[in-house]
C-alpha cells in the first residue's frame, strides 16, 4: 500500500526564494542594515507575537481586519502587522532604562491579512529606522533621516532616486485658512492624487461639501512647481497668516537647510506638496522616496514625523520621526522589472574543493585554511567523475576550484582553475589565496 503524498506548496502570499535570489535579498538587507549602524542607529528585536491588546490599543479599522489572531489557552494573541507599535510598547515598557534621544532600528518580518493579489504579502520585511526624544526632539532630526535614506539607496545602487519631503503642519494650516474641517479626509484624498489623477480627486474633494474655489485653491495649491527655495517662495507669496501653516513653513525650510548641511545633493531631495501620508499620526515632516527610472514602483521608502509615539501605552509625551522599507515589497518588484537577479550566483562560495584518489584528509586542511584567510569555501565529497565535478561548480557559478590529488598531496600545493578563464595552476595553498582575494577585490 503506498503512502499518501501531501503535494508541497506554500499559503498566497507568502514569499520563499530560491538561493540565487535570497542572496540578492540578503546583501540588500545587510545594505540597508550596514547603512543604519553607520549612523548611530542600534539594532531592536521585538516578539512576534504581541498581546492583541497591545496591538489594537488603538482600536478598531484596517489593523482589525487584518490583523492575525489567536487564542492559546487564556491568552488572546496576535502577530504584530508593523514595527512601529511593538517600539511604541518597548518604549513605553523600557522607559527608564532607555537613553535619550532613543535611535533604533528593526529588520525583521511583518504579518497582515491582506486581500490575495500579485505583489501584496501577507508576510514581510519591514526595514525601519526611528528616532525618539524624550518631551521633545529636534526638527533637526528630521533633517538627519533623509540622509540616511540617502545613504542606503546610494549603497543599493538602484539608480537615480528623489527623497520628497512635504510638512503635514503646511497642509493642515493651509486647510484651516480655507475652512476645511475635516483634514484627514481631505488629506487621505490629496494622497491619491497619482493613483487616481487630479479630476478624480477634484471629484473626491467636492464630494466632501468644500465648494469649488476652495477646490481650486487646493489643487493650485498641491501643484505649486519648481526648486526647493522656489516652493518655499511661492508657499510665503500666500500670505497665509494662520499659526499652523506658518510652523510648518518654518520647519520646512529649515529642515532644507540643514539637509543641504548633511551634504545631500539637491537633485536627490525636493519638495512635493502633493505628499500627504495617509496614516493620521504624521504630524510635521513627510517622507516619499521615489526610483526615478521606475515611477511606477511607487514609494521605495517612506515616513515621517509624529508628536506621541506611544500615547495608547503611557503618558510619557514620546515624540519621534523615523522610515520604513518595505524590503520584501521592494525586492519584488525590483525582480518583477529585471532590473536586479540577472546572472546570480547560486552560492556565497568562491571556491570549491575537489578532493581525488581519496585524499580527503589534505582536502579538508585546504578548506580550513581557504576559511581561515575568509575565503568561503565548500568541499564536494560525493563520489563521481572529476566532469560532473567542474559542473557542480559551473551551475553554482563558483568561480574557483582547488583540485587535490596525490601529486598535489606529495608536493603540498593544489590545482587552481579559474572556472571563468578555464586557466589553471599548480601553485602553493598560500599563491592560491592570494589570488582568490585579488580577484574578491576586483569584483
Amino acid at each position: 500500500m503506498s503512502k499518501d503524498i501531501v503535494k508541497p506548496s506554500i499559503l498566497p502570499g507568502f514569499m520563499e526564494l530560491l538561493p540565487a535570489d535570497q542572496i540578492i535579498f540578503n546583501k540588500m538587507m545587510d545594505t540597508i542594515r550596514e547603512n543604519y549602524e553607520k549612523f548611530g542607529f542600534v539594532p531592536l528585536d521585538t516578539p512576534t507575537i504581541e498581546k492583541s491588546e497591545i496591538l489594537l490599543a488603538k482600536g478598531g479599522g484596517e489593523t482589525e481586519k487584518q490583523i492575525y489572531r489567536f487564542n492559546k489557552g487564556d491568552s488572546d494573541l496576535s502577530l504584530r502587522f508593523d514595527l512601529t507599535v511593538p517600539l511604541a510598547r518597548y518604549v513605553a515598557q523600557h522607559f527608564s532604562d532607555l537613553n535619550f534621544p532613543f535611535r533604533r532600528y528593526h529588520i525583521s518580518k511583518v504579518f497582515r491579512g491582506e486581500r490575495n493579489q500579485k505583489g501584496r504579502f501577507r508576510e514581510f520585511y519591514q526595514c525601519d529606522i526611528d528616532i525618539i526624544g524624550n518631551g521633545k526632539l529636534n526638527i533637526i532630526n528630521d533633517a538627519e533621516i533623509p540622509t540616511v535614506i540617502y545613504s542606503t539607496f546610494k549603497a543599493l545602487n538602484f539608480g537615480e532616486f528623489t527623497i520628497r519631503i512635504n510638512n503635514r503642519n503646511v497642509l493642515n494650516g493651509f486647510f484651516d485658512a480655507l475652512n476645511v474641517t475635516d483634514k484627514i479626509l481631505v488629506l487621505r484624498i490629496i494622497d491619491k492624487i497619482e493613483k487616481i489623477g487630479v479630476d478624480s480627486v477634484k471629484e473626491e474633494l467636492k464630494s466632501l461639501g468644500i465648494d469649488e474655489k476652495a477646490v481650486e485653491s487646493i489643487i493650485n495649491f498641491i501643484n505649486i512647481k519648481g526648486n526647493n527655495d522656489e516652493v518655499i517662495k511661492s508657499l510665503k507669496k500666500l500670505n497665509i497668516t494662520n499659526e499652523i501653516f506658518i510652523k510648518g513653513l518654518e520647519e520646512l525650510e529649515k529642515v532644507v537647510h540643514y539637509i543641504r548641511c548633511f551634504k545631500v545633493p539637491e537633485k536627490n531631495f525636493k519638495i512635493d506638496l502633493t505628499i500627504a501620508r495617509g496614516l493620521d499620526y504624521y504630524t510635521g515632516t513627510v517622507y516619499e522616496t521615489i526610483l526615478d527610472d521606475y515611477p511606477n514602483i511607487g514609494s521605495v521608502c517612506s515616513g515621517g514625523r509624529y508628536e506621541n509615539l506611544a500615547g495608547y501605552y503611557t503618558n510619557q509625551k514620546l515624540p519621534g520621526v523615523g522610515i520604513s522599507i518595505g524590503l520584501t515589497r521592494l525586492f519584488y518588484q525590483l525582480r518583477e522589472a529585471n532590473i536586479i537577479g540577472e546572472n546570480s550566483s547560486q552560492t556565497l562560495s568562491k571556491v570549491l574543493v575537489i578532493p581525488m584518489d581519496e585524499n580527503i584528509e589534505y582536502a579538508i586542511d585546504v578548506a580550513n585554511t581557504l576559511r581561515a584567510n575568509s575565503i568561503i569555501s565548500e568541499l564536494y565529497l560525493e563520489e563521481a567523475k572529476l566532469g560532473k565535478k567542474f559542473g557542480h561548480a559551473d551551475k553554482l557559478k563558483i568561480p574557483y576550484t582547488i583540485v587535490i590529488g596525490s601529486d598535489e598531496v606529495n608536493n603540498n600545493k593544489v590545482a587552481l582553475k579559474d572556472m571563468k578563464s578555464g586557466e589553471q595552476s599548480i601553485v602553493t595553498i598560500e599563491e592560491a589565496i592570494k589570488t582568490i582575494n585579488s580577484k574578491q577585490k576586483l569584483l
